[in-house]
This record gives structure tokens, C-alpha cells and sequence, in this order.
């Protein structure tokens, strides 16, 4: 049975931020949709206007970190309605990190509902410029209050929006990175490939230390810190000659929507591809000959973001200020697709 959904308008709507200065998760729209699911049945749909969750003190994701979300974006249709980028990978991902983290599972007719009925009212808040998007943040928490360590029997789906300009900022420049040679945001057999709230604090330390010598964020390393794994938050992609190279998805890291798009657009153009484990020593020796052409990171929030150094130890491996060819391409590509304001030929953009 689908999920009821009821609508509660705002009777104070806030006023839309200037297109120029949006920032990156800095303004809300007027509403928020939530719903409840009580031993495993979800109940109560609901769009409200937007504010604070009421939590008991004792709920599980309180202390045991029973939270997970997920980033998605709408733009502006044509028509005026919202086209969301790939809403069916990103609801199957959410379902996938809610196995992980022993919650239940949302179906996806109700996660393609919630949304429809969140941007039904909504919309005029999706900015038109191009760079600009909805940002989409859907998130589960576990509500029940019990101090006993077991998978929680209560929790809350919600979805709140953003309207977003670049993550980067309205100038944004190539990446520095920090090689990571010592701690470990995530390992294989745990939950990095789960989009979940730990895995983000995991990673805050090193990257503000990074941040405080003047590097952009943190490339991390596998548990051994050999192998490459990912930028940040963000899938990582090297161009070797003419070959693209981006890390296997191993369970350590998240599957991202972007890192799949540009793999499906890269063999689309005939362009050589592989998926393989990247060793950083790879990386370096690569430098040394001239054939590391290119250093990319792509995600939903940042699309894809140039890097220009890599510092491993006592090494910098200095590249363009900018994105690289084929860096270059793809963005545009997902620019203009997302920005087409129709439905696409793979079916990628999806009207809501």
C-alpha cells in the first residue's frame, strides 16, 4: 500500500536568497516532508512547513548513530515543473545504506512520491542560473528512545531543500590535496559505503588539519595507505596517458551517482576506461614520467572538481590550475543536460 501523504502550507513563506550569493546549504525552502515507520511500517506522509525535529533525548541516533541521507538535485524544467537527476539510483542507494545500517527500507514508490509531493510546493524555489540547482537532502534517524545497544524499532524519513550555487564557492579553483598516510577514514568490511553520518565525522579531523596548512581537503588511502580511495567526499578519477582510471567500488567507499554517470559517458565517447585498484606510488611514478594528465573528483554536491596538487610526504606532484580535457567535457555534458530543463535519451532526468 503506498503512503498516505497529507499537506500542511506554510503561512509565512521566506524570502528566496539572490541567485549570486546562494552558497552551498546555507538557505531552506518554506517546507519539509516526513514520515514515521514503527516496526517496520511506515505511516503518516506529510509535507509541513519547514522546522525543528522534535527528538526525545534518548532516541537511538542520538548515541548510536543510527542516521543516514542522501544529496540529490532538481533543476528547472521547461515546463516549470522540477527534473531530478537520477532519482532511482539515488533511491535504491538510500535502501542500500538503510540494510547496511539496520533500518528498514523505504519503497521506492514512496521515496519518488515524497519527493513529487515536497516539489509540488516547492518549486518556484529551484534558481534557473546555470552552476545553480535544489539541492535535495532525504535523511533517516532513529527515533526510538531506548538505551539498550539494538537496531532502533522507531524512526523518522524526512527530506528537506536547498537552492544551491557552486559547493566551491562563486570562484572556485583547482583542488590542493593532503595524502592522508596515517589515519583511516573507512575500511572494507565496515560501513563507508554507506551513506552514513559517521563516515562523514570520521573524516572531519584530518581535513580541517589539512585545511589549516592551506590544502582544499584530504586524499584518503586504503586501511594499508597504499591504494587510492577517494577525495574528501568525493569518487577520485586519474588520467594515465589516455586512460581513465577511478578506484573499484570495494565496499570502503560510496557509489557515487556522478562517478557512475561520467564512467557511462567516458565509454559512451570511446574514451579508455578502467576500474581497478590505483596504488599512490602508481600515481607518483606516473608524474615522473609526464603521463598523469589529469586529477578529478566528481560528486552530486561539486559535479567535478579539478585537482592541482597532491602532496604525499615530502612530495607535491603539481598539475593545471584547471579542469583537464576530459574533466572539461563530462562537466559540461552534466551541465547541459541538467540544465536542458527536458527529459533526457537515458532516461537520467526525471520529472517530478
Amino acid at each position: 500500500m503506498s503512503l498516505d501523504i497529507s499537506i500542511t502550507r506554510s503561512t509565512k513563506p521566506r524570502p528566496k536568497p539572490p541567485a549570486n550569493d546562494l552558497g552551498f546549504g546555507r538557505f531552506f525552502t518554506d517546507h519539509m516532508f516526513l514520515a514515521d515507520c514503527d516496526a517496520g511500517t511506515w505511516s503518516n506522509g506529510r509535507v509541513i512547513p519547514y522546522g525543528p525535529l522534535a527528538l526525545d533525548p534518548a532516541a537511538a541516533a542520538l548515541h548510536y548513530g543510527q542516521t543516514l541521507f542522501e544529496g540529490m538535485k532538481a533543476y528547472r524544467a521547461k515546463n516549470g515543473r522540477a527534473m531530478v537527476f537520477r532519482p532511482q539510483l539515488h533511491a535504491a542507494r538510500l535502501n542500500a545504506s538503510a540494510e547496511r545500517l539496520c533500518m528498514p527500507s523505504l519503497p521506492e514508490e514512496d521515496f519518488h512520491r515524497a519527493l513529487r509531493a515536497l516539489l509540488e510546493l516547492d518549486r518556484d524555489w529551484i534558481p534557473g542560473a546555470t552552476g545553480t540547482a535544489l539541492y535535495l537532502r532525504p535523511a533517516m534517524v532513529a527515533t526510538e528512545p531506548f538505551l539498550g545497544v539494538r537496531p532502533a524499532r522507531r524512526y523518522t524519513f524526512f527530506i528537506i531543500a536547498s537552492p544551491v550555487g557552486n559547493y566551491w564557492g562563486p570562484k572556485p579553483s583547482a583542488l590542493r590535496l593532503w595524502v592522508e598516510t596515517k589515519a583511516v577514514r573507512a575500511a572494507q568490511g565496515g560501513i563507508g559505503a554507506a551513506k552514513a553520518g559517521a563516515n562523514y565525522v570520521a573524516s572531519l579531523l584530518t581535513a580541517e588539519q589539512a585545511k589549516a596548512h592551506g590544502y582544499s581537503q584530504v586524499l584518503w588511502l586504503d586501511s594499508t595507505h597504499t591504494h587510492v580511495e577517494e577525495v574528501g567526499t568525493m569518487n577520485v578519477f586519474f588520467r594515465f596517458g589516455e586512460t581513465v582510471v577511478t578506484p573499484p567500488l570495494d565496499g570502503s567507499f560510496l557509489p557515487g551517482v556522478t562517478r557512475d554517470s561520467v564512467l557511462q559517458l567516458l565509454r559512451r565517447w570511446k574514451v579508455p576506461v578502467e576500474e581497478r585498484p590505483v596504488a599512490m606510488s602508481e600515481v607518483a611514478e606516473a608524474y615522473d614520467r609526464g603521463e598523469l594528465k589529469e586529477v578529478f573528483g566528481t560528486g552530486t554536491a561539486a559535479v567535478i572538481s579539478p585537482v592541482s596538487e597532491l602532496t604525499w610526504g615530502s612530495r607535491s606532484l603539481r598539475l593545471e590550475d584547471r579542469r583537464g580535457a576530459v574533466a572539461e567535457r563530462a562537466f559540461q555534458a552534466l551541465t547541459e543536460l541538467t540544465h536542458r530543463g527536458e527529459p533526457d535519451a537515458e532516461g537520467w532526468l526525471v520529472e517530478m
